[in-house]
């Protein structure tokens, strides 16, 4: 190789050794800044974490790795999202709420998700999904308003209204374990427990301090009254009345809720008079059976002894 020729080849070389160090360095100092995780207004979010600079993050808030928050979400103060959670659409989730791995929060469809405080969302639960009634037309609002303090756990499903003048409403303090459904336009109270496996059709109305067993089944349109009890692998295709206990394919009532009462705080003389007209408990139970019966509803479930064949 001549001399010419070998200068050119080492200043070859130095030039493109200078760019490939300019260049090297540049791409580190890129990945280090977006390495950092963004900390602001006292909140954490993981580098890994998507979120939409148009999404609304309150104080304190910790957001994982793999998480995504949409542009029209709403996450309020000291709220936890776990690895791989998503709040997607317009969702607004309240102070203190903590959403576990997998969960899914809304969906970029019409309408809104609520989702008040402290409520705790279980593993790759879906809570404002789409509803699956095929009387649902595409473009139309739908809602699911939560209250405070539930428990819903682990693979739960729970779906927006079906029309925009109707909405998917519960209330406070309920748990709702594994596994459980709750269609589009149902009414939960408050105070309720939903053992795995429970299902609820569309426009359900479930008041306060029911229990539930395991894989109940209640036909769409069912009312289900205050401390009542549907035993396990129920399905309820009528009303249960206030304080009685359900069981059976289709599902038959069994007598009082003797124990649910006394767990709720009902005395003995309560329990005693319940069978007496004057009785506030009686009276109650009479106008939610009267209520069963009125145009429109299924009525109530058959009575059956638990001694009968």
């Amino acid at each position: 190789m001549s001399a010419a020729a070998a200068a050119v080849a080492r200043a070859a070389r130095r030039y493109f050794s200078s760019r490939l160090h300019t260049t090297t360095t540049r791409l580190l100092h890129a990945s280090d800044s977006q390495a950092a995780p963004r900390e602001a207004s006292g909140s954490f979010i993981h580098p890994a974490a998507v979120v939409h600079p148009d999404a609304a993050i309150g104080q304190g808030v910790s957001i994982g790795p793999f998480c995504t928050v949409g542009p029209s979400a709403r996450v309020g103060d000291a709220c936890q999202l776990h690895a791989g959670s998503h709040v997607v659409g317009d969702t607004e989730l309240g102070e203190g709420c903590v959403v576990q791995t997998g969960a899914i929060l809304g969906a970029d469809i019409p309408g809104r998700t609520i989702i008040g405080e402290n409520n705790v969302i279980g593993h790759y639960a879906v809570v404002g999904a789409k509803c699956q009634d095929l009387k649902y037309k595409t473009g139309d609002e739908c809602f699911l308003h939560i209250g405070r303090n539930n428990e819903i756990r682990e693979y739960c499903s729970i779906h927006r209204s079906s029309k925009s003048c109707d909405c998917t409403v519960i209330g406070d303090n309920n748990l709702v374990m594994g596994s459980s459904h709750i269609a589009h336009d149902c009414k939960i109270g408050n105070n309720n427990i939903f053992a795995n496996n429970t299902l609820f059709a569309g426009h359900v109305v479930v008041e306060d301090w029911t229990h539930t067993a395991g894989a109940v089944v209640v036909h769409q349109f069912c009312h289900i009254g205050s401390y009542s009890f549907l035993g396990g692998g129920s399905v309820v295709a009528q009303d249960v009345p206030r304080y009685m206990m359900v069981a059976g394919d289709r599902a038959e009532l069994r007598g009082l809720n003797i124990e649910g009462l006394k767990r709720n705080g009902f005395s003995d003389q309560e329990e005693q008079e319940i069978e007496l007209s004057e009785s506030p408990a009686v009276s109650c139970m009479v106008e939610s059976i009267r209520m069963s019966f009125v145009q429109g509803h299924r009525g109530i479930c058959k009575f059956r002894s638990w001694n009968s064949s």
